[in-house]
């Protein structure tokens, strides 16, 4: 069994067959599937999603690239989604350096990030944190105000030093696509210092298709890859790979599968 914990099937690019992408993700053995939101109609459609289909749970927040014209209040409609017993986390949330990296923008990402912090320690959910160029705040941020009920770095992009620091605060590393590239050295060391208690697979999907379907529109089941390369990298077998993941994302998230 495998599970996709991060994966947009609330994406446009999944919107005329994200039944049928389903389906094959099952065929291939993932079991379920979390889908994060980024914004308030991308969580409302992860909700929907949720409620069409078992095998989905759902993720709810403000991604840090998507904050033009949100107020503070809009957190509000965000603790409403929590309350759905298939929401899951609250997230994507955190920080994003990438393409603004003026103070202005990163006070009002820093501000969010620590209300949907706040947020999610008043209602009890874990988070999943996007840290894009960004980890040292990250960091930061959450040594100051720790998250109470545990939290993945989705996507880790860090090297295997600031891992280690930030595994100190009992988080959990999400492996997506870029750890199967042939050059990716960084993730491979990343992934190799990952404790194996911590560690979750994700696709990402749309984006960021594993090796060997680079180019093509990435799927829940390409995750297989992922898994196959973290087996590889810790020269293990790739059902205790599959095994631990699995647990690991029922203790982070608390979903109960039958």
């Amino acid at each position: 069994m495998l599970i996709d914990t991060h994966v947009h099937l609330n994406d446009d690019a999944f919107k005329e067959d994200v039944e049928g992408v389903i389906r094959q993700g099952l065929a291939a053995g993932v079991e379920l599937f979390f889908v994060p939101g980024w914004d308030l109609p991308s969580s409302y459609k992860a909700q929907e999603l949720s409620h069409r289909y078992k095998e989905v749970y759902f993720m709810a927040g403000f991604q840090p690239e998507n904050l033009d014209g949100v107020q503070m209040s809009d957190l509000n409609r965000i603790a409403e989604l929590s309350d759905d017993p298939k929401c899951i986390a609250i997230g994507e949330c955190g920080l994003d350096y990438h393409w603004k990296k003026d103070d202005d923008t990163k006070t009002v990402q820093k501000a969010f990030f620590l209300a949907q912090i706040e947020l999610a320690n008043r209602v009890g959910k874990p988070m999943s944190i996007h840290a894009r160029d960004a980890l040292e705040d990250t960091l930061e941020l959450l040594s100051a105000v720790p998250v109470q009920a545990g939290a993945v770095l989705h996507c880790y992009s860090g090297s295997a030093v600031m891992l280690e620091r930030f595994a100190k605060l009992g988080l959990y590393f999400g492996f997506d696509g870029p750890v199967t590239f042939k050059n990716a050295v960084k993730p491979k060391e990343a992934l190799t210092a990952c404790p194996l208690d911590r560690l979750l697979l994700e696709t990402d999907a749309p984006y960021m298709a594993p090796t060997p379907m680079r180019g093509k529109r990435n799927e829940p089941s390409f995750v297989r890859y992922v898994a196959e390369e973290a087996a590889r990298i810790k020269n293990l077998p790739l059902r205790e790979v599959e095994e631990k993941t699995t647990s690991n994302a029922f203790d982070l998230f608390h979903v109960k599968h039958d």
